[in-house]
């Protein structure tokens, strides 16, 4: 797993990667459906590189603007 990961991300990356086994998907792409669905609700939530970067650069914005 990612070091971004937290032991939850982990958790759910397993939960959803063996509910799609059984639902007869190979590990392959058992493994990619948990790993998107893990990484979708990260950026969600705002804590991947993408979204933290775009909060900083917001935040500048509106400082360049008050001043």
């Amino acid at each position: 797993m990612p070091q971004a990961w937290s032991s939850k991300d982990e958790r759910q990356y397993e939960h959803i990667k063996d509910s799609e086994k059984k639902e007869g998907r190979s590990v392959k792409r058992a493994k990619q459906i948990a790993a998107a669905t893990v990484n979708k609700q990260r950026k969600a939530e705002g804590r991947t590189k993408a979204q933290r970067s775009r909060k900083s650069a917001t935040s500048r914005r509106s400082a360049k603007r008050s001043s």
